[in-house]
């Protein structure tokens, strides 16, 4: 028996892998995150498999929910959204599951930063402007940030930043940022990457508040903040140019 842990995407259900998907379709037992997975993904399950919403349970009771399948010999497809890897929390999940003897693996999904870019048709790195992506988040409800990861810090190093869960917390988003991007820092939000309503909100640090207050988007919202959103200019990478020699593009 395995517990395979599934990134569905952020949204759309055909940007899930082909391993994600023909999980979903052999698992006995199917556990996913509510309103956060698409239907349409949810219908590949098997018509005879336990198909379960974990939105309203809590920790103790997902994992009943596995030692059950565990004890009947079924494998687990636990969907979650985005990718695993990133605020997906299942970290708590996976050392249950440590502890209890139970196998289990990760097949990793499209995060909605990756999606919002590809949306945008932007590249989040380009030469003289920004090499670095930053994933943070801010605290709101939700879990402390650890020391030294506040965003004011983060924000020093001028770099692209993706930030999740604090579309609620903008006005901190927007007084930290503002010393290091400028007013005219460029800003973009994105709502609900991916699903059919989704939304982007484009605007600078001065003026995003008002936007997003007058847009009524109060959550499922990513914060995109950084120079490449709105580049006034960038150098072609080295990566093609006529002279850059490598292994498979030797000099003549």
């Amino acid at each position: 028996m395995t517990v395979h842990f599934i990134g569905a995407g952020p949204g759309a259900a055909d940007l899930i892998t082909l391993r994600g998907l023909n999980l979903i379709r052999a698992a006995p037992v199917v556990l996913y995150a509510g309103s956060l997975v698409p239907d349409a993904i949810i219908a590949e399950a098997s018509p005879s498999a336990r198909v379960l919403d974990t939105a309203p349970l809590h920790l103790d009771q997902i994992i009943e929910e596995i030692k059950s399948a565990d004890g009947l010999g079924h494998d687990v497809a636990r969907v979650h959204s985005g990718d695993p890897s990133i605020y997906g929390a299942v970290a708590e999940q996976m050392r249950r599951l440590k502890q209890l003897g139970i196998d289990f693996d990760v097949t990793p999904g499209v995060s909605a930063y990756a999606a919002a870019a590809a949306e945008l048709k932007i590249e989040l790195t380009l030469p003289d402007v920004s090499q670095t992506v930053i994933l943070t988040r801010t605290s709101v409800r939700s879990s402390s940030m650890p020391d030294g990861e506040d965003l004011a810090k983060l924000g020093a190093s001028g770099a692209t930043l993706a930030i999740h869960l604090s579309v609620n917390n903008l006005a901190k988003v927007v007084r930290d940022l503002t010393p290091h991007y400028g007013p005219d820092g460029p800003v973009i939000i994105a709502y609900r990457v991916g699903w059919p309503d989704q939304q982007f909100i484009h605007g600078t640090l001065a003026t995003i508040r008002d936007k997003v207050k007058a847009s009524g988007i109060t959550r499922t919202a990513l914060i995109l903040v950084g120079a490449v959103l709105d580049p006034s200019g960038f150098d072609d990478s080295r990566l093609y140019a006529a002279d850059h020699h490598h292994v498979l593009r030797p000099r003549p």
